[in-house]
Formats: C-alpha cells, structure tokens, sequence
C-alpha cells in the first residue's frame, strides 16, 4: 500500500486535533454507529481538561488506497521537544493557521523546525467561517512568515486550502461547495512526497526511536519511523546510542501499526512506515534500533536547552502526609528521573542534601503539567518560584529573552506596553490596529520579566487580552527586575482558622483562605495590601460577654477567597516562599530557614 507521513503543526487552540477528528470520521477509521469522544486524539485527562495537546501522538487513515499516518503535534512551545523528535518521522507538514488570528508564536517555532528539515508545508486556513475571518490576510503573514524563516523557493510555492475543523470540510476555494475535506485528502496525496523506500528496502533494518512509553502487557515500548530494511517478529536487533554506543541487544517481541486510533500488531514493519517495537529494556528515545550488522547511528535532531528550573522538595510542612502516600524524596526522586527518561526537555539534578531536585525545563506550564500529574498519583511536593537559567560566553552573562504578542483591546495598549518595556525591560517591537478594535503588540521581553506577569495581565485587560510567548534568543543580562510588588499575610498560629478573625483580616488585603481551613505558623493567608509582610491571627475569635447588641452580632458575612491554580500559585510564590502541593490542596507558605540561611539572605539583601 502507497504511504504518506504527514504531521498536523499548529498553534494552541486553532482547531488542530477537531480537524484531526473529522479526517479520522471521514476517512472511516470509525464505524457508523461508533462512540468517539470529541477530541478522540487528546487521550490524556489533563490534555481533556485544559483543550491543549501536550503528548504527541499518531494515528492513521486511508484514502483512495493510500495509508496517510497523520502525527498530532503539542501546540505549546513548553512541549517543543516533542515536536523537534516527530518531525523527525514525516514527510511532509500541514500548517494549520486560525483565519482571524494570522500566525502565532508557537506556529513560528514549529514551522521554523519543520523548514529546517527540508520539509514541504501545505497551509490550511482554519475558521474562515468566523465573522472575525481575514483569510487572505492570514495567507500573507503565513508567507512573510515562511519568507523570514529562510524557507527555499519551493517551500514558499505552498499550496493552501480553505476550512472549517468543527464543520468538516475544506476547499481550494473559498467561495467552494462546503461538503467535506476530499480536497484537503488529495492535496495531501499530490503534495507530499512518499517515503523514499524503494532506495531502502534491501537494506538492513533500522529506525530512530522517537517516542517511549509503557505498555502494561508488553513492557517498554518504542515507536519510530522505519528508515530501511525489514522487521519480523521474533528477529533479533540491537539499540545504539547517538554517538554509536552500544546500548543492548534484544529480541523484538512485537510490532505494532497505528490503524485508526488502535494499534495492531502486524508481523512485519517495512521501510517508510511507522510503527511501534516492544522488547528492549534500556533503549530510550533518540537511539537507533538497527540490525546488527550496523554500528552507525542515525543522526537525531538536536533538543533546544531548557530555560528555567524548579526545585521540588519533599513537603515538611506540620500537615505533610495527610492527603498523600507517596512522600519520601527517594520515591519523588525515581518518578523525576522516569520523567525525564521519556520527556528529553526535562533535565533532572539532585542537589547537596539530597532532599531536593533541580528540574530544568521549557517553561511554567511543562512544569505545571508534570506537578499537576504528581499530585494526581499521590505524591506531595514543596515547590520553589522558578528561576531563569542563564549562559556564560566570553565572560558574559546572558539570559533568555522571549518574544511576546499580546492582543489587547486599545484601551489597555498603554498599560501593557508600560509593564513590559518599563519595570519588565523588554524592548517594544512592534505595534499595529489588529481590528476590531484590538491592537497587536509585539515586544522581546526577559523571562525573568514574565514570571508572574500572566495574573497581573489579566487584571490590567479585564480579562480580554491574549498573551503568547515563546523563546527568541539570549541577550546580555538586563540587570535587576523587580518582583512582587505585594506583601503576604502569614498566619502565626496553628489550627482551624475562624469566620470572625478573617472578617478582621479583610481590611488587610486578599485572602487566599475560607472560614474552618487548616491553617499552621508560617502558611500565607492572604496577600497583605502594602509592600510588606504581616504576621496575623486567623484563629482570633470573638470576646463573649453578657451583653448583646442589636445588629452588632449579626453573621459574618466573608468575601469569597482567591483561589488560585497551580501555575498561578508557582508564579505568585517569591525566591523565600515555597508552593505546597497535595493531591486535595495547593498551599503558600514561607521557606523554612535555619540561621546561617537567615545570615545569608540578609547579608544578601
């Protein structure tokens, strides 16, 4: 059967796995009367819940004969080094760009990958059915855009079609007849280019390893586009490192073919296809499984290094292991280093005492991703604020810069320019009417800068303005930035905190906690309305006394707590506080120092 090697690229929330969906329905990878969740690619219950692709994944139809293995891809840059290794499998790449909304920055980081690699894009309009819809606008960034990445001249000859994910169908027109995506199945048969194995099929087996996951039947396995040669089951073949080690010999056990949303094992794997091989015990992503008469490795791409780390420490706070059952540092040690096996932008690094690791990542949702799944498998965390990762280079200090485009209605330009090129020194790059009323705003901004700014953004926007950021480049260091302009109110006592004292604490500030919670000495209640810390009493009740007083002693009546997220409590949390994670609670508290740490951190300040 004719293949084709496809990966969908798009950025967050343009409609990319609803498109997959409907070329899954149409292809009939489904029965008539299957029940298919919507999303059906979106596997993960974190992935469901927040919209987003975080793990890429394959999967395959047919059309007219040929079998297109089509990859969802993360559309989030924090997830970038799954897309640096997929890219790796396919052939070819449709680039799928929102109609009102033109390109963004996580469309340029993939597309800038996928260019790099030679590959040809097919570009889909998405959403032209919106009433915000600029399509011929949108195609003309998408070309300047392809144009500033150094794309070749027969990259910029793009063929382009018109959609609508949600309604199915997809045209070269845009004015076409609007009944399904068969135009958009040609495009790719005609476009892409079939996997060159005619030049590789009497050729020893071999395959680079670009994901790993666990299969509780079979094990270890490892899925990866097969680049020459044959496999069978039962035949025996061997794993090398990058640098051509080798790893261990093995027999394979299973292969198995993406068919739909199913895998299903199939006896051989030809040259050009992609598949999964279980059997190996230490092979990881970016070896080479080969035949063992090879002993040179296929070259994998290079990962982008991470740009901020996070320490995650055992909890030790008075309520450590009430909600939890796995608590030891040695057990959160073994879930890091597993993680970091599978997920090659994440670095894991144990720290003097032990009791402590450095996590190096993308970014704050990569890590808030792989907390909030911790949590959800007993685990409890302290997590520190995180700290931007910075670079030496002929004795300079560099540090990263991200590239930020912001959304806004015109009334709140001022304001967001103001924070980000004043106490934030980023640097102002562009600024346009993006119609309807919003501007567009373009601004190279220090990661340091944007930790914490998400909250304050959208206060500053009344909730209406749209960020994206992604990693541009690294820039001598910009000097001090300062943090959280706010104190913090810190409970003095331990116990279970009272109506009555909170209701007194309101004039304070805003309060992070309700009536009857734990609370114990040194967890933050609330965010304290001056620049300085307060130490309070939530457990303060009310004096009794034999009179009473009409309307004096009327119900207490609190306003709601400020509940906040992880990410948002990971971003709030400065350098002296720690964020304490439960599988039922997200806490504040003060870091607990001992008085040389005190000495220190004064002497510092």
């Amino acid at each position: 059967m004719d293949l084709r090697n496809i990966a969908i690229i798009a950025h967050v929330d343009h409609g990319k796995t609803t498109l997959v969906d409907q070329l899954l329905k149409q292809s009939g990878a489904f029965r008539e009367n299957q029940a298919v969740a919507e999303r059906a690619m979106d596997s993960n219950d974190i992935e469901r819940e927040r919209g987003i692709t975080i793990l890429a994944k394959a999967t395959s139809v047919e059309w007219k004969g040929t079998r297109i293995n089509i990859v969802d891809t993360p559309g989030h840059a924090d997830f970038g080094g799954e897309v640096e290794r997929i890219l790796s499998m396919v052939d070819g790449v449709c680039l799928l760009v929102d109609a009102a909304e033109g390109p963004m920055p996580q469309t340029k980081f993939v597309t800038s990958k996928a260019l790099a690699l030679g590959l040809k894009p097919i570009v889909v309009l998405n959403k032209v059915d919106k009433p915000a819809a600029d399509p011929e606008n949108a195609l003309n960034e998408v070309f300047d855009l392809f144009a500033n990445l150094g794309a070749s001249d027969e990259q910029l000859d793009f063929p382009h079609v018109y959609a609508s994910g949600i309604g199915g169908w997809a045209d070269l027109e845009l004015d076409g007849p609007r009944k399904d995506l068969s135009a958009l199945f040609d495009l790719i048969l005609s476009h892409v280019e079939p996997p060159k194995q005619e030049f590789h099929a009497d050729e020893p087996f071999r395959m680079l390893a670009t994901t790993l996951s666990a299969d509780p039947f079979i094990g270890r396995i490892l899925t990866g586009r097969v680049e020459s040669g044959r496999l069978r089951v039962g035949e025996t073949i061997k794993a090398l490192s990058r640098t051509g080690e080798r790893i261990e010999q093995f027999r394979c056990t299973k292969v198995l073919a993406f068919r739909g949303l199913t895998q299903q094992p199939i006896d051989v794997a030809e040259a050009g296809d992609i598949v999964t091989i279980a059997g190996m015990t230490k092979a990881t992503v970016a070896d080479t499984l080969c035949a063992l008469e090879i002993d040179t490795p296929i070259p994998a791409q290079p990962i982008d290094p991470p740009t901020i780390s996070v320490t995650f420490g055992i909890n030790d706070s008075p309520l450590a292991g009430k909600d939890g059952t796995k608590v030891q540092s040695r057990v959160i040690r073994e879930r890091l280093l597993k993680e970091a096996e599978t997920n090659v932008a994440i670095r894991v690094e144990d720290t003097p005492g032990g009791e402590a690791f450095v996590v190096s990542g993308r970014g704050e949702l990569q890590m808030g991703v792989l907390i909030e799944n911790m949590r959800r498998e007993g685990f409890e965390l302290s997590i520190s604020r995180p700290q931007v990762i910075f670079r030496e280079e002929d004795g300079v200090r560099l540090e990263p810069i991200e590239e930020v485009i912001v959304d806004v209605d015109d009334e709140y330009s001022g304001v967001v320019i103001e924070k980000l090129t004043g106490a934030r020194k980023g640097d102002l790059v562009e600024m346009r009417p993006a119609g309807h009323g919003k501007t567009r705003i373009v601004a190279h901004v220090p990661s340091r800068g944007l930790i914490g700014y998400q909250g304050e953004f959208m206060t500053d926007t009344r909730g209406n303005g749209v960020l994206n950021r992604i990693f541009h480049d690294w820039a001598a260091y910009k000097g001090p930035i300062q943090g959280r302009r706010q104190g913090v109110l810190i409970s003095m006592e331990n116990g279970v905190s009272v109506a009555y004292a909170l209701w007194n604490l309101e004039e304070r500030g805003k309060l992070f906690i309700g009536a009857q919670e734990q609370v114990y000495q040194g967890m933050i209640i609330g965010e304290h309305s001056r620049d300085n810390d307060l130490e309070v009493n939530p457990l303060k009740g009310k004096k009794l006394t034999n009179i009473r007083a009409s309307g004096s002693d009327e119900a207490v009546r609190l306003t709601p707590p400020v509940r906040m997220s992880l990410e948002e409590a990971i971003a709030y949390i400065d350098d002296d506080e720690l964020v304490e994670v439960t599988p039922k609670a997200i806490r504040l508290r003060k870091r607990h120092l001992d008085p040389h740490e005190r000495k220190r951190a004064a002497r510092a300040e």
